[in-house]
Order: C-alpha cells, then structure tokens, then sequence
C-alpha cells in the first residue's frame, strides 16, 4: 500500500526519499536554515524530503541535557517551518496524550525505537489517522516487529513505515545487520534507513552518547543497496555545536552529494529511475 506524507510518496515500489532535520528543536531560527537548505538540495537531487525535529528529547542520557522547547512551542515551530518551506513535518511522541495534539499539526508521527513496544502509544498515534514511523528498538530482533505493525494495524491504520536503526553488541555499541532491511519489508511496510543514529554509541561519554558520524555516509550507501526504501539523517549546519547527537549528526553540506550517489545506487536496485 502507497500513502503520501505530504507531496512525498511512501510504499514499497515507490521513489526514493528522505526524512531529515535537526535531532531537537534548538530553535525557529535554526530549524527555518536547515529546512531551507533542505529544500534547495531536494530541488537538485529530485529527492523528495520530509523535515523532522523532536520537540522534547525525553531520553536524554543526563538530567542536564537540552531536551527541546516543549510540546506547544515545539509544534508552533515545526508549523511554521511547514508553511514557510512547504515540506511535510514529523516529531517525536513520547506519551500516548501527545498524540492527539501532535497529530492536529504534523503529517507524520515517530514513535522513538525505545518506545517501539509501548501499546498506548502505538495505538493512540495510531488512531490519530496519520502515518506512523516507528523506529525499531535496539533490543529486538527485525521480525519482532510484526507485533509492532499488528499493533497499529488492529487501530485501523495501515500508512506504517519502519526505521532500522541498529541492534545493541555489548556496552556502547551499535551494530548494523543489512539483512534486517528486507525482513521488515516482508511484513507489507516500506523500511527507512537511519544512517546517523546508526553511528550512535550509546552512553559512550558517561553523560551523552558517543559516535562516528564520517560513517553514515558509508552505512547509508550500504543500506540502500540492500533495499531500504528511505532514508534518515539528522544534518545540521554546525554539527559539533548540536544540543542533542552533536557526536552522530551529519554536516549538512554532506548530503548532496549523498543523496545522489544513494539515488543512482537506489535506480540501480530498483532497475528503474527515482523521480
């Protein structure tokens, strides 16, 4: 089943895309930049982009952390970023409450890969008639989430997408299992590849999270060759000043050139051009 979040069209033979923003709202400002300069790369690549930034960061690693302007605030600027750039937007949702109220502004909404199993929130994001991402958490193996799409479906909500967003090996490390791409893609729902987060090492400075972020460009080029149907990066304009995955998120001025090594290499997979 195709669906579109916004004017970007979603499913198993459709064209490549990409969901990308900031890991957090810092503020209007610099979500206004980044989704500008997602738009003009959009408009180059011909790779339709779906903007995403997290009002609330609610599993920060330390109490100090920024976690985001809040719920209300947070969807006023994801609001505006829609009508200013006219890219379709996506959050987090933490609580099954914010659902409904996420769901009045968004086009999109995330459940975060820690959350993946937590059936009020499925099925109150569920409800809300939008389409749901759902990240797979890092303890699960790709064919628990069955259980996870069965959830959301028995709400009567078929527009699902899953992000692969690697597996615990040991303390502080992530690894990633590429034949996980195509096992979700047999449970009926187009798989999305999270090449940042994916370079996560979780915990690894004792009070924020590690990471190797030269490697999602690598990672990202690799998953898209075994058929993931999406992609997602965190970019910033100054990577190391990020108030949340400074270590993990990518420099924005990577991923021209990404998205268009990734689309030749999605065209050659799928033996047909991405328009």
């Amino acid at each position: 089943m195709n669906f579109r979040i916004g004017e970007v069209e979603i499913g198993l033979d459709a064209p490549l895309f990409l969901i990308a923003g900031p890991c957090v709202i810092e503020s209007k400002t610099a979500c206004i930049n980044i989704a500008n300069r997602l738009r003009e790369i959009s408009q180059r690549t011909g790779v339709g982009i779906i903007f995403k930034a997290s009002f609330d960061k609610a599993n920060r690693s330390s109490l100090r952390s920024f976690r985001g302007p809040g719920l209300q605030k947070g969807l006023d600027i994801l609001a505006e970023v829609r009508r200013l750039t006219n890219f379709p937007v996506m959050t987090d949702v933490h609580e099954p409450a914010q659902a409904t109220l996420a769901g009045k502004v968004v086009d999109c909404l995330q459940i975060p890969a820690f959350l993946c199993r937590q059936t009020d929130l499925l099925c109150s994001c569920a409800r809300t008639g939008k389409p749901v991402n759902v990240k797979k958490g890092q303890f699960l193996s790709p064919g628990e989430m069955k259980n996870v799409v069965e959830k959301i479906r028995a709400c009567k909500n078929k527009k699902i997408m899953l992000t692969e967003r690697g597996t615990f090996f040991g303390y502080n490390r992530l690894v990633n299992d590429m034949t996980a791409i195509d096992s979700m893609k047999k449970l009926g729902c187009p798989v999305i590849f999270d090449a940042t987060h994916s370079t996560q090492q979780p915990g690894g400075l004792g009070n924020a999270s590690a990471g190797r972020r030269e490697m999602a460009p690598i990672l990202a080029k690799a998953a898209i060759a075994a058929g993931a149907n999406g992609l997602f990066l965190e970019v910033h304009t100054e990577p190391e000043k990020a108030k949340s995955d400074a270590a993990c998120i990518m420099p924005i001025n990577w991923l021209e050139e990404l998205l268009t090594i990734c689309k030749q290499i999605f065209e050659i997979v799928n033996g047909k051009k991405s328009d």
